[in-house]
C-alpha cells in the first residue's frame, strides 16, 4: 500500500529556503470538526490514520502544537515508538523531533504531560502579551522561548529563526484550528494533509481546521489543489498544496 508520507517533500517555494518546509496534518470530520466543542473528543481516526500521522512526523525536524491542543489531547509529541524511531534514524534525522508549543499568552500548564516526558528538546513560541513571570518559568523549564515582538506570532520570523538556530528544514503542524489559522494566513503551509472521517460530530462551537481570524471576504480566501486521494477503508487522505 502506498503511504502519503513518502515522495511528500516538494521544491522550496519563492522564500521558503529561508525557512522550513511546513505541512499541516489533521483529521476531520464530514461536517469539518477537529473535536468535539467540549474537546472530549479530540481523537476520532482508524488505525491506519494513527499510522500515518506518526508517518509524517518522521520526516518532521520539528513539531508544532498549539498549548490548548497539547493539554486537551494530553499529548507528549513523542514520536511514536521504535518503529518510528527507526525510520527517523534511518533518514538522518535525530531520535526525536524538537517540540514546539505555541501559545501567544504564554499560558501552557506546568503540569501538562507534556513536561513529563524527556522526548525531544520543548521549544516555547509565544509572544509580548506573555507576562514576565510566565516567561520566567518558560525559560527555566524549555530549551528556548522564542518572542514573537507583536501581539500573535510572527510565523515567518520565527520559521526563519527554527531554520537559522535549530537548523530545522521540515515541520510539521498538528493543530489546533488558531495555530493554523495563523499558518494558513500568513502564507507559510506547504503542504495540508487531512484525512476525512466518516463520522458527524456537529455543534456551532466545535473546532474546525482552522479557526482564528479567518478572512473577511471570498477573494482573500487561501487556495489548494488536490495533489492527492486515497481512499482506505470509509476514510478518504487527502493531500493538497496551495495555489
Amino acid at each position: 500500500m502506498k503511504t502519503r508520507a513518502r515522495g511528500a517533500a516538494r521544491r522550496p517555494r519563492k522564500g521558503q529556503s529561508e525557512r522550513p518546509f511546513l505541512s499541516i496534518n489533521m483529521a476531520i470530520s464530514g461536517d469539518g470538526k477537529i473535536a468535539s466543542a467540549n474537546r472530549a473528543l479530540t481523537s476520532f481516526g482508524s488505525e491506519r490514520d494513527s499510522r500515518h500521522f506518526y508517518e509524517l512526523r518522521t520526516q518532521a525536524d520539528a513539531v508544532l502544537c498549539g498549548a490548548r491542543t497539547i493539554e486537551e489531547a494530553h499529548s507528549t509529541m513523542g514520536n511514536g515508538g521504535d518503529e518510528f524511531t527507526r525510520l527517523r534514524l534511518r533518514t538522518g534525522k535525530q531520535e526525536y523531533p524538537l517540540r514546539v508549543v505555541i501559545s501567544g499568552s504564554g499560558s501552557i500548564s506546568p503540569t501538562a504531560e507534556i513536561w513529563s516526558h524527556s522526548y525531544g528538546p520543548i521549544i516555547v513560541a509565544t509572544t509580548t502579551r506573555a507576562p514576565a513571570r510566565r516567561l520566567d518559568w518558560l525559560k527555566e523549564h524549555a530549551a528556548a522561548v522564542h518572542i514573537s515582538r507583536s501581539h500573535d506570532i510572527d510565523w515567518p520570523e520565527f520559521l526563519g529563526w527554527l531554520r537559522r538556530e535549530h537548523r530545522v528544514e521540515r515541520a510539521l503542524s498538528e493543530g489546533g484550528g488558531v495555530v493554523n489559522d495563523g499558518l494558513i494566513r500568513a502564507g507559510v503551509v506547504g503542504e495540508l494533509h487531512l484525512t476525512w472521517c466518516p463520522l458527524l460530530i456537529a455543534g456551532r462551537k466545535a473546532p474546525t481546521i482552522s479557526d482564528g481570524l479567518g478572512v473577511a471576504a471570498l477573494a482573500d480566501a487561501s487556495r489548494f489543489k488536490l495533489v492527492y486521494c486515497r481512499k482506505v477503508g470509509s476514510e478518504w487522505f487527502l493531500r493538497y498544496r496551495p495555489v
